[in-house]
Parts: structure tokens; sequence; C-alpha cells
């Protein structure tokens, strides 16, 4: 039996601050030196585990449920998850850390002006043409962390710099994901 539960690494920010573009190169890093690790973009997701589900905040919270529960399924296996997914609610982040042992809340905090100049599928400017419906950061609300585990300046720093700052806590933090037995 597998006496170590794999952290959980949950990247929250708005949409174009950096999430996935960190995650996947923190994937690649760990990769590398041996880790199991999976990668659960929300994007990928919202289009495989919870299709269907709109953007409500019942069907947000019902998304980041499922997310929790394959999240949990990877880590009492040993498995590194690197969870990107904007998880605008604190009620979610909450949740998520109270069901996931070994959860790191990693804010990827990016003003929201550079996000929208980072928007390439141009998701920005159709939530303030009013084109699309609770669009997190304009027409719905983010609720910015009280505590996250790290806090990533994307705007401020490179990639390299906060990925450095996220090896630093993982080596540090460790032992926290030990199972009680």
């Amino acid at each position: 039996m597998n006496d170590r539960y794999g952290p959980v690494l949950w990247f929250t920010g708005l949409s174009g601050a950096g999430k996935t573009t960190t995650a996947k190169a923190l994937q690649d890093i760990l990769q590398a030196s041996g880790k199991r690790v999976e990668l659960l973009d929300g994007d990928e997701l919202r289009t495989k585990i919870s299709k269907g589900l709109g953007f409500s905040r019942e069907d947000r919270m019902e998304n980041i449920r499922r997310i929790v529960y394959v999240s949990k399924l990877l880590s009492r296996n040993g498995v590194t998850v690197l969870v990107a997914a904007i998880s605008p609610y604190r009620e979610m982040r909450e949740y998520a850390r109270q069901e996931l042992p070994g959860y790191v809340e990693i804010f990827v905090d990016c003003p929201l002006e550079e996000c929208e100049r980072r928007d390439v599928k141009g998701l920005y400017a159709k939530a303030r043409e009013t084109k699309l419906n609770h669009f997190t950061g304009i027409s719905d609300l983010y609720e910015i962390p009280e505590w996250p585990d790290l806090v990533l300046r994307t705007n401020q720093y490179t990639l390299e710099d906060n990925l450095q700052l996220i090896l630093g806590y993982l080596s540090e933090s460790e032992p926290k994901w030990r199972k009680s037995v």
C-alpha cells in the first residue's frame, strides 16, 4: 500500500494569468526528475468530464467537485497533481483544501489589464461587449485568496523565477503529504 499522497498543486487566478503555462512547465521539470505527474487543465476538463455544465455558481461548484474527485484518485496513488482552474470562489478552494491531503493553493496573481492584454482568444473583449455572460473578472466575481500557500506574480517575475519558488516550496513541504495511519 502507498503510504504517501501526492501533492495537489492548485493554480487559481484569472483567465490569462499564467496558470496553465506555469503548470505545464512545472510538469515538464517534475517528469524529467522521474516523478509521476498529471496536469488537470480547467479548459480541457470542461470539454471532457464537465461537458454540459454552464457558468452559474452551482455549475462552477459542480465542476470543482469533479476536479477534486479526480485529483484525489490520482493523489492517493502517489501522483503529483497539477490543477490549473480559475476556481473563482473561496468556497471552492476551501472545499478542495478540506478534501485533498497535500493541497497547495497557488494564487497566480496578475492584474486584469495584463490578463486582457495576453488574451489571444478575445474572451475579455467578448465579455466587455456582453457577448459572454458570467466571465470571471468582468461580469462575474473572482474572490482573491486570503491565505494562499504561494503567490506567483507572473507580470513581475519570469516563469523560471516562479518555477523556482514552487520547487523550493515543494522540497520544504514534502512531509506534509504523508498519510496518517
